[in-house]
This record gives structure tokens, sequence and C-alpha cells, in this order.
């Protein structure tokens, strides 16, 4: 079987793990974009650490887990996100507006969307976590 989506195989299976309760969660192969997106939700302290275990091939990702992500996607396709509906995009998306964050692709590098919203810049939108 072939692979379609690489980030969202990895967010489906942190979820799952998070779901039934393990503290830490094996992702292959890795990406650079997982690795971003990753640091994005670790910065946030929904996950724990990850470490990378290169294997010379795709790369493994060994993520901890602390409990307090419900639930994390991909949208597909990356539609485009500008500066004025980055607001209706998050009020579709997330339960509220105190927590959950979007994370978008940009000129800037991939950050949230509060990060985007600081820099005024806009992007293409990868995903979300809460």
């Amino acid at each position: 079987m072939v692979r379609v989506n690489v980030l969202n195989d990895a967010l489906n299976a942190i979820c799952n793990a998070e779901k039934r309760g393990y503290r830490q969660v094996m992702i292959r192969p890795s990406s650079k974009v997982i690795i971003k997106f990753l640091k994005v939700m670790m910065k946030h302290g929904y996950i724990g650490e990850f470490e990378i275990i290169d294997d010379h091939r795709a790369c493994k990702i060994v993520v901890h887990l602390n409990g307090r992500l419900n639930k994390c996607g991909v949208i597909s396709p990356r539609f485009d996100v500008d500066l004025r509906s980055i607001e209706k995009w998050s009020t579709n998306l997330l339960p509220s507006r105190q927590f959950g964050y979007l994370v978008l692709t940009t000129s800037a590098g991939i950050m949230d969307h509060e990060e985007a919203k600081r820099k005024k810049t806009g992007g293409k939108i990868l995903g979300f976590f809460y």
C-alpha cells in the first residue's frame, strides 16, 4: 500500500495513542514537515519531547505523550489562508477561542496561527491540534 499523506498518518498515530493512554508512540517514516509540526506542538506543551532515530532509511520518531492532547488532524488539500481568513478557519476548526492552534506553512516557516497573525503573514494550512 502506498502512503499518500505521511503527516496524516503521523498525527493519526499520535491521536490514537493518546486516546489509548500510551506514554509514547513511534512514528515512521519521518519528514521535515512532521518534525516542524511536532516542534510547534511541543512549544505549546501538547506533547513532551521527541527523539529522532536515524536508521539510514526514512528515520523514526519516538514521541513522549503527556495526556494533554484531545485531537489533532490534517487539512487536505492545503488551502490558502490569508491574514483576514485565519479567524474564519480557527472558528471552524477549533472548539474555543481560548485553546487550540492551527498550523500554517508560510514563507517565514511553519508556525501556529497566532504567530502568523503577529508576523502579519498568511500561507497554507497544514493542520490543527487542541
